[in-house]
């Protein structure tokens, strides 16, 4: 099943301000990983975040965490991180169960 990736505006915010080469190499991997499979995790690419009911899921693309969730057949990818600020980031927008 094809799913439809949406981006929030904060993920948008968070793409453009990145350098070129990130900006391509984070498009690539939602590409790849999130409109196919987006729920099939893996040991080090996709997790299911636990404790938290937004966001649900977070890829991995190498120092670029990239923190989505799942809703029927659309992914809403919701921020766009560098791995130094993804604890952050959750701490102050992840929604706990």
């Amino acid at each position: 099943m094809r799913y439809r990736i949406l981006l929030a505006p904060e993920a948008i915010r968070d793409l453009k301000a990145m350098p070129a080469r990130d900006q391509k190499r984070t498009r690539d991997a939602i590409e790849k990983h999130l409109r196919y499979q987006p729920m099939q995790t893996s040991k080090s690419r996709i997790k299911r975040l636990r404790g938290l009911a937004k966001p649900q899921y977070r890829l991995r693309a190498d120092d670029i965490r990239i923190f989505y969730d799942v809703a029927g057949a659309e992914v809403r990818v919701l921020a766009i991180v560098y791995k130094p600020e993804a604890e952050i980031w959750l701490a102050k927008k992840g929604e706990r169960l």
